[in-house]
């Protein structure tokens, strides 16, 4: 074995959209390469993600659009945990990831870390943001 790479599938034709939102939160992240679909290229509607990889804070992922509409989507059971050093760090990622997104467990302390907080963002991807 290699690698274990978390891999997203949107159902949306985001992806791209994703990718730039997320590698313009976290330090040390980009999109690495991006291969689309085109006329020449069936399966997919022209210029939508077929596969592309993007790192954040140097962890690389996996994404695509998906051409078929499946009976599931995104679920809070799978989630990206990312522990960070400050307040203003661990504030300022909530409120980014929560802007047209869902709540699950609000930000504070849970009793298990100093501050906690657990979204779904605009685009249904889970995520568990603590400062230890």
């Amino acid at each position: 074995m290699t690698n274990i790479t978390p891999f997203l599938m949107f159902q949306e034709a985001n992806a791209e959209e994703a990718m730039n939102f997320y590698t313009s939160l976290f330090k040390n992240s980009e999109i690495t390469s991006i291969v689309r679909y085109g006329p020449d290229v069936p399966g997919g509607e022209e210029g939508t993600v077929m596969l592309a990889t993007f790192t954040l804070n140097g962890r690389e992922f996996k994404c695509i659009d998906s051409s078929i509409r499946h009976q599931f989507d995104f679920t809070p059971s799978i989630s990206i945990y990312v522990d960070v050093d400050t307040e203003e760090e661990i504030d300022h990622l909530y409120s980014k990831l929560a802007e047209g997104g869902m709540e699950l467990m609000a930000l504070g302390n849970h009793g298990f870390s100093r501050k906690f907080g657990w979204v779904n963002d605009k685009y249904g991807v889970s995520w568990q943001i603590n400062l230890p």
